[in-house]
């Protein structure tokens, strides 16, 4: 499993879990940061904080403490750069 984080841009997963059972972990629960639940990183802020991602039709950003709390199992098929032709965008 991956930290959201480690995941990438444009990469997808599975919620594997949410790691703690602090305030954070909850709130991350709340707000639909289920296990088991699919996600896509779609984007990444100049200096990587914050990653926002789709998740269940919605997006939402997430600060890296917060990203850091997600353990994501990721597709195994996804494209590395998210075109699938081995270029970046561009």
């Amino acid at each position: 499993m991956k930290t959201l984080k480690e995941l990438g841009l444009l990469k997808g997963g599975r919620i594997g879990e949410v790691a703690g059972r602090g305030p954070l972990a909850q709130r991350l629960l709340a707000m639909g940061f289920l296990p088991g639940t699919r996600l896509r990183v779609v984007q990444i802020a100049p200096f990587g904080d914050p990653v926002t991602v789709e998740l269940d039709g919605w997006r939402v950003s997430l600060r890296l403490q917060e990203a850091d709390a997600l353990r994501i199992i990721p597709d195994a098929d996804a494209p590395a750069n998210g075109n699938g032709n081995g270029k970046a965008h561009g």
